[in-house]
């Protein structure tokens, strides 16, 4: 997987500090991560487990094929990021909803 590189001009437009813009990246990202996290959860709570020998062990090959989509998919920080860049994140201070 190559390197993807953020120019960081873009992100300062989108709030009034570098740092500000990182922490609300990172805590979508965190959001994203955890909605992955539960869908991946309730996919593999579908499956029926297969009868396991002692001996041998074996994946599960609907487990792999699940794990397997989910590794393709894009990374939560640069889902975030590229959100972050397009406008489509927005963040506030919590002393401004009063």
């Amino acid at each position: 997987m190559a390197i993807q590189s953020i120019d960081l001009r873009k992100i300062e437009g989108k709030a009034e500090n570098i740092y500000e813009a990182i922490v609300a990246a990172s805590k979508r990202a965190r959001q994203i991560n955890d909605e992955n996290r539960l869908e991946f959860n309730q996919l593999i709570s579908t499956i029926v487990p297969t009868v396991e020998d002692e001996f041998e062990e074996r994946g599960n090959p609907e487990q792999e094929k699940f794990s397997l989509q989910f590794e393709k998919r894009e990374k939560p920080h640069i889902r975030a990021f590229k959100e972050l860049i397009d406008g489509d994140l927005g963040f506030r201070y919590i002393d401004e909803e009063k």
